[in-house]
């Protein structure tokens, strides 16, 4: 993915809302797609709870803003 707001990012945050951290991972960020996603369906599974469902809906948002947002460091 070349730069901030390109159809590889745009691609990768449509994937994060389905799949929270599948556009990380399509990014190639392996750590940050598996940290997003365990985060995310941890605090969905305990959304009795209240609590850790919200923490899983603002890391759900935050991935996705996260995919959207990604600048490449070799493309700076």
């Amino acid at each position: 993915m070349s730069q901030q707001g390109s159809a590889g990012n745009v691609l990768a945050a449509v994937a994060s809302i389905f799949w929270p951290g599948l556009g990380q991972l399509l990014q190639g960020r392996i750590l940050a797609a598996l940290m997003f996603f365990v985060i995310t369906v941890v605090g969905y599974f305990f959304w009795v709870l209240i609590i850790p469902a919200i923490i899983g809906g603002i890391f759900h948002l935050w991935s996705i803003i996260d995919a959207a947002k990604f600048r490449s460091p070799t493309s700076q």
